[in-house]
C-alpha cells in the first residue's frame, strides 16, 4: 500500500456499514478519503476518530444523495478543486429491497436501480473525465456489487439481483474499454456474500440461523488486498464467502 500513501479515494456510501469500514481502511494506510454519503454527519463521527486516534490518513465527510446527479457532479467537483482529483474510486453505495414480482413497487425498483446502478456509472465516469484531464493513468476502481450477481434464483430478490447483474455487465465491459485504451487504471469487482450490515435484519439474521456471515471489514480487507497487488497485476472479479457454512454461490 505504500504507493497509495497520500493518494486521494471516493468512496460513496461511507457513512456505515461496509463503506464506513473501507473509509478507515484506506486512512489506515495513509490516504485521504473523501465519503459520500446523505448522512455526512455520520461520516464526520468517523473522520473525528481518526483524527484523534492519530490514524495518517485523513477523511473529509461531504454530504450526498446518490440518486441525484447533481450532488455527484458537486462532489467530483469539490474533490478536484479542494484536493486535486481522486487516484481511486469505490462504488459502495448500495440499496436492498426484497420482495416478490408480484408484491413489488415501482417506487422501490426505480430507488435501486438509481443508486445501484446509475450512480455507479455517474460516479465512474466523472472519476474517468478527472484522470483523463490529469493525464493520470495511475488509479482503481471499485465495485461492491454482491453474491446476487453469481446466483439468480434466490426467491423474493429478483430485482436486487438484476441491478447486481447489471453492474456485473458494467464492470466487464468497463474493463474492456480502458484495455482497448491501453489504459493501466483497474478495475475490480468485489462480491460479498450476506455481510452484517444496517440494513441486515434482524429477520434476515433469524433466517440465516447458524449459517456464518461476513463482517465488514472481512470486505474492506479484501479491497486493501486488490489495490496492494504489483502495477501489473489486475484482481477482476473477487467472490468472497464466509466460511464454514456461508452461502455458496
Amino acid at each position: 500500500m505504500e504507493q497509495w500513501k497520500g493518494k486521494v479515494a471516493i468512496v460513496t456510501g461511507a457513512s456505515a456499514g461496509i463503506g464506513a469500514a473501507i473509509a478507515q481502511a484506506l486512512v489506515h494506510h495513509g490516504m485521504v478519503v473523501v465519503g459520500l454519503a446523505r448522512r455526512q454527519e455520520k461520516i464526520q463521527q468517523i473522520a473525528d476518530y481518526l483524527a484523534k486516534s492519530q490514524e495518517p490518513g485523513k477523511l473529509y465527510a461531504l454530504k450526498a444523495n446518490l440518486r441525484k446527479e447533481e450532488d455527484i457532479l458537486a462532489a467530483f467537483e469539490w474533490v478536484e478543486k479542494e484536493l486535486g482529483g481522486a487516484d481511486v474510486l469505490v462504488n459502495n453505495a448500495g440499496l436492498s429491497i426484497y420482495n416478490y414480482i408480484q408484491d413489488g413497487k415501482t417506487e422501490d425498483w426505480r430507488n435501486m436501480w438509481e443508486v445501484n446502478v446509475l450512480a455507479v456509472t455517474i460516479c465512474t465516469r466523472e472519476y474517468l473525465k478527472s484522470m483523463e484531464k490529469r493525464n493520470n493513468q495511475n488509479g482503481h476502481i471499485f465495485i461492491i456489487n454482491s453474491v446476487g450477481a453469481h446466483i439468480h434464483d434466490i426467491p423474493a430478490y429478483a430485482m436486487y439481483t438484476a441491478t447486481k447483474y447489471a453492474v456485473k455487465g458494467f464492470s466487464q465491459c468497463l474493463r474492456r474499454e480502458l484495455s482497448q485504451k491501453n489504459s493501466t487504471i483497474k478495475v475490480t469487482s468485489i462480491s460479498p456474500s450476506w455481510t452484517r450490515t444496517e440494513s441486515t435484519t434482524s429477520g434476515q439474521l433469524e433466517q440465516l440461523g447458524s449459517q456464518a456471515i461476513l463482517e465488514p471489514s472481512d470486505v474492506a480487507k479484501a479491497l486493501i488486498d486488490a489495490l496492494a497487488t504489483t502495477t501489473v497485476t489486475q484482481i477482476c472479479e473477487m467472490i468472497i464467502t464466509p466460511l464454514p457454512n456461508g452461502l455458496i454461490y
